[in-house]
């Protein structure tokens, strides 16, 4: 649905009527209309399309860096990996979501800005998981064999290990993705994320706040679906890591 919405929508997100302001969910208005008479449904797939690519942009970005870093000190260990260690013992010893909010605030909000902040901020996570399965199979036999044969360090970690991981793998990027999805939900709530034109979950959770009583679908629409996206990729990353236990 969020693709589909990419290319149309019921009702032109943006588009303000009104006469027709909190008018309750019918048929030509399926979660109703905001206080400005705008479809509460045509927003909530604009909002769900930035939610979903500032999370993809966010896990691409920690994801990669990620995979370099934690090959690299998995593989290797000694002083890089010592180095990288205390690096992330102190940044995972603060929330992410607060780090994010002090970088932010000196930043500027944006959506580029939050896509690069949660990004950074994602690597260690990645990183960790990555450099925990390489020091666990780099003594593997199969390792030990390849090196037997010749095989150069860069095959052994890209060719032999990687793609071994990648169940394991796979199931944390599931997982950043939620972990995206409610801090990009938060700081747009907050009002430092994704900034106006621009629609995104958390802005308009926020801007539904004042008329709870008055037009509770306006809130009760928004947030079943950062529930619905959550939901989803909690499940996926429990399919990954089921898959990757009897692989």
């Amino acid at each position: 649905m969020v693709i589909i919405s990419q290319f149309w929508t019921p009702h032109v997100p943006t588009a303000i009527d009104a006469a027709n302001r909190m008018a309750p969910p019918t048929p030509a208005h399926m979660f109703g209309t905001d206080h400005l008479g705008r479809d509460v449904f045509s927003r909530v797939l604009d909002g769900a399309g930035t939610t979903l690519f500032i999370a993809l942009g966010t896990v691409l970005i920690g994801s990669v860096v990620g995979i370099l870093i934690g090959t690299v000190c998995g593989y290797f260990g000694g002083w890089a990996d010592e180095i990288f260690m205390r690096l992330s013992d102190a940044l995972t010893a603060f929330p992410t979501i607060l780090l994010a909010l002090v970088v932010i605030s000196l930043t500027g909000p944006g959506t580029a800005n939050v896509i690069w902040v949660l990004g950074i901020l994602f690597i260690p996570s990645f990183a960790r998981v990555l450099r925990g399965e390489f020091a666990r199979r780099k003594n593997l036999d199969y390792v030990k064999r390849a090196r037997l044969l010749g095989a150069s360090s860069f095959r052994i970690m890209f060719v032999h290990i990687l793609p071994n991981t990648l169940p394991v793998f796979l199931s944390s990027v599931a997982i950043g993705f939620n972990n995206a999805v409610l801090a990009e939900a938060s700081m747009s709530f907050l009002g430092i994320g994704v900034q106006l034109p621009d629609v995104s979950l958390g802005g308009m959770l926020s801007d539904s706040l004042g008329y709870l009583f008055l037009a509770p679908w306006f809130a009760l629409s928004t947030g079943s679906v950062i529930v619905a996206i959550v939901l989803g990729f909690s499940l996926l990353s429990d399919g990954l890591q089921e898959r990757g236990r009897y692989a």
